[in-house]
C-alpha cells in the first residue's frame, strides 16, 4: 500500500484541480516569489524569453507548479518531461523541436538525465541550437538545428547529483523550503474551497500540523479525511473527524507514519543508533536507496530526528525518545 504522506507526486487528476496558477495564488515560499516576479517582469518588459530556471528541495514543496506559474506569467505554452523517461539525445530533440517562441521546457528529476542527452542541453541553453549527431562511425555527420528562444525550468531533489557545467548554465538557482503550518492551513483551506468541503478551524490546524510541511501531503491527507466526513458525518471536516481518520491511517502528530518509526526503529536496534551506512539500512528495512535519501529521511533531518555524518546516519535522542514511546502507545 502506498504511504499517503510519501511527497512524491502521483498520478491524480485532482491534483491538477488544486495547483494555483498565478504567483499571487501561491502560498509559501516568499523570497522566491519575490525574486520571480522580478525576474518574470524584467523579461516581459524587454520581450525575452526568461532566463533558465533551476528548482530543487525534497518532493511534493511545489516545483512543478512553479514551472506552470512561470509558463503562465510569460504567457506561453509549456513542455513538461521526466529525465528518467528520457533515454536516448532524439527523445529530447523532438520535444525541444516542437518549442515555440518563448515557450518553458519543465525537465523533472533533471539530475536523472543521461550525460550523453545532458550533453545537447549545453548548446542549446546558451546559443538556442540542436547539435545531433546521425549515422555511425564514418557515415556519421553532424546536424544543427536552430530553436526559438526558450526557458529551461529544472526541477531535482538532488542539486549536487547535477554536473557542474549544467548547473552554471542556470541563471536561476533557487531552494524551496518546508511549509509554515500557517501557510499549510491556508493551501489546505483554498483546497477546501475548491471541493466544496467546510472544514473547521480546529481541524484545519490539527492537519497542516501533521503534513510534513509539505503540500503535496496535506492536499493528500484532506481528500482521505474529507471520505471519513462524508460517512462519519455530515460532509463536514471537524477536529474529531480529522483526529479519528489520521489516526486509522496511522499518521502521529508529528506526522510520522509506520514507515518512518520501522527506520528510526531499525537503527536503533541493529545499528545501536549508528553510525550507519545506507546501503545498510537499505538492506535492514527493505526500500530502495535513493527513497530512503530523497523520500524519508529529509523530513526526518528538518525534524531533528537524525543527522547524517561522514560515517553514516545517527538517530538522535529525539528519535529515541520517540521509538520508546511508540513502542508504548503502538500504531
Amino acid at each position: 500500500m502506498d504511504r499517503l504522506v510519501n511527497p512524491e507526486e502521483v498520478n491524480h487528476e485532482d491534483e491538477l484541480t488544486v495547483r494555483p496558477k498565478r504567483l499571487k495564488e501561491y502560498v509559501g515560499q516568499e523570497e522566491l516569489k519575490e525574486m520571480l516576479e522580478v525576474y518574470i517582469k524584467a523579461s516581459l518588459n524587454r520581450s525575452e524569453a526568461l532566463d533558465h530556471v533551476l528548482l530543487y528541495g525534497p518532493p511534493g514543496l511545489g516545483k512543478t507548479t512553479l514551472a506552470q506559474i512561470i509558463a503562465n506569467e510569460m504567457g506561453v505554452g509549456i513542455k513538461i518531461v521526466s529525465g528518467p523517461t528520457i533515454e536516448r539525445s532524439g527523445d529530447l530533440a523532438a520535444v525541444m523541436s516542437q518549442l515555440q517562441p518563448g515557450d518553458v521546457l519543465f525537465i523533472d528529476e533533471i539530475h536523472r538525465l543521461p550525460r550523453f542527452v545532458e550533453e545537447i542541453l549545453y548548446p542549446a541553453m546558451e546559443d538556442y541550437v540542436l547539435d545531433i549527431l546521425v549515422g555511425k562511425d564514418a557515415t556519421a555527420k553532424s546536424i544543427r538545428i536552430d530553436l526559438p528562444p526558450f526557458t529551461l525550468v529544472g526541477a531535482t531533489t538532488r542539486v549536487g547529483d547535477l554536473s557542474h557545467p549544467l548547473r552554471d548554465r542556470f541563471g536561476v538557482i533557487e531552494r524551496l523550503e518546508y511549509y509554515k503550518i500557517e501557510e499549510l492551513m491556508k493551501i489546505i483551506k483554498r483546497t477546501s474551497t475548491v471541493y466544496n468541503v467546510k472544514i473547521e478551524d480546529e481541524a484545519l490546524y490539527e492537519l497542516a500540523s501533521r503534513s510534513r510541511g509539505t503540500p503535496r501531503i496535506a492536499n493528500r491527507l484532506f481528500r482521505r479525511i474529507r471520505d471519513f466526513a462524508e460517512v462519519l458525518g455530515n460532509g463536514v471536516v471537524t477536529l474529531d473527524i480529522t483526529k479519528k481518520a489520521l489516526s486509522k491511517l496511522n499518521i502521529d502528530k508529528s506526522g510520522l507514519d509506520y514507515t518512518d518509526y520501522r527506520y528510526l526503529k531499525g537503527i536503533i536496534d541493529y545499528f545501536n543508533g549508528g553510525p550507519v551506512g545506507l546501503e545498510a539500512i537499505s538492506a535492514t528495512i527493505q526500500e530502495e536507496p535513493s527513497t530512503i535519501e530523497d523520500v524519508y529521511e529529509p523530513y526526518l533531518l528538518q525534524e531533528g530526528f537524525i543527522q547524517r555524518t561522514p560515517r553514516g546516519r545517527v538517530v538522535t535522542t529525539k528519535a529515541i525518545e520517540y521509538v520508546k514511546k511508540i513502542n508504548a502507545d503502538s500504531f
